[in-house]
Formats: structure tokens, C-alpha cells, sequence
């Protein structure tokens, strides 16, 4: 399985990396997690330079896709050159948005009128794409889940490894790099929030 994580120049490290740590507790054969980005090395919005695992084009292919946010995501999501590479469907594939990610999913038309979840920055752009903005930090309707909030980028992460190898799988993950203490707690929280919008 190839999880895509849509890394875009500007990126929020907080949304991108945690999001690749927590998906890479996965250890199995085919279990791949990569930093997909439109070119060879992108620089994040606090100056750190990653060299793409993947390109845009691969994400077409991505079992399941993680659209990362970052301080220039209204840039990408106007850039006609760069939706046109993303061809994404949520009939086949997991799609999964983090802050103004959320953006870029509105612009492709995958939310259409279902509701969604972003950071405070970006809720006014998402509402004038017309997608209502929820004020909690996760949601999924389907094949799509978006979350709001550096923070919540490992409810992301654990609602697509719970999609794909099961709850109890997404929990170990969770529990793995939750506070030592608060483990437990931190593991009940997280599916306080995932856990309605996963399949009986």
C-alpha cells in the first residue's frame, strides 16, 4: 500500500513528518509512506529542505493520499499547473486533508457539500469555496477525512491505518508515540473523535 503524503514548498513540518512517523509504525511488506512533492526538494515554511520520496503524478496512483497544509497552499490551490497533476478519487483511493489542505481538496471539488475540518487560518478560504467548516478536529465522509489543527495530523494518520489494517492497528500507532503517562488517555481521545467515522 503507497500513502502519499502531498508535501508542497512552504509546508508545515508538524503536518507532513508527524503524519509520516505515525503512518510508518506500519512495518509490513508493501507498507509504503512518502513525501510527494511537484519537485525534486521542496523547503518547508520554517526553512527545513526535504527531498521528494515521490512526484506529484505518483499520488494518482496512492492507495490513499495525505494533502499536507503550509503557508503556501492558496498559491497551489491557484495554480492550474499544479491541480492538473492531481488527479485524485476517492472512489479508489483514501483521501485524507490536514488544515489548508482542506483548501485543495475544496478546489478539486472532492468535498462537494459535505461539511469539513480545517485551521482557523484557512476556515474563511474554505468557506468561500463553499464548503461548510466545522469546529472540531476531525471528520470523514466516506473515502475522505479532513482534520483541523497541527496537532490533529495523527488522527489522520491512525483513520487511514485503521481503514487499512484495522482499529487495533491504528491504536498500537497512536499508543507508540503518544506522552509517556498518558498514553492510554491519549489513544481513548483520538478515537473519541475517529472512531464514529470509521466502517461497522
Amino acid at each position: 500500500m503507497h500513502i502519499a503524503i502531498l508535501t508542497f514548498d512552504g509546508f508545515n513540518e508538524l503536518d507532513s513528518l508527524i503524519a509520516l512517523g505515525v503512518l510508518n509504525r506500519i512495518r509490513k511488506p508493501g507498507w509504503r509512506v512518502t513525501l510527494c512533492c511537484p519537485t525534486p526538494e521542496v523547503t518547508s515554511m520554517n526553512g527545513v529542505t526535504v527531498r521528494a520520496q515521490s512526484l506529484l503524478e505518483e499520488a494518482r496512483s496512492a492507495q490513499a493520499v495525505v494533502v499536507g497544509s503550509g503557508v503556501r497552499t492558496r498559491e497551489v490551490a491557484g495554480s492550474a499547473e499544479l491541480m492538473e497533476r492531481l488527479a485524485l478519487d476517492p472512489g479508489r483511493q483514501l483521501i485524507a486533508a490536514q488544515c489548508s489542505g482542506t483548501l485543495i481538496l475544496a478546489k478539486l471539488g472532492l468535498l462537494g457539500s459535505v461539511p469539513a475540518c480545517t485551521d482557523l487560518t484557512t476556515k474563511p478560504w474554505v468557506q468561500a469555496a463553499g464548503v461548510e467548516v466545522l469546529n472540531q478536529p476531525f471528520f470523514a465522509s466516506g473515502n475522505v477525512a479532513t482534520a483541523g489543527g497541527c496537532f490533529a495530523s495523527p488522527y489522520l494518520a491512525a483513520w487511514i491505518i485503521a481503514r487499512a489494517e484495522g482499529r487495533e492497528a491504528a491504536e498500537a500507532a497512536l499508543h507508540y508515540v503518544a506522552p509517556v503517562g498518558e498514553k492510554e488517555a491519549y489513544v481513548a481521545n483520538a478515537f473519541r473523535y475517529i472512531a464514529p467515522y470509521l466502517p461497522e
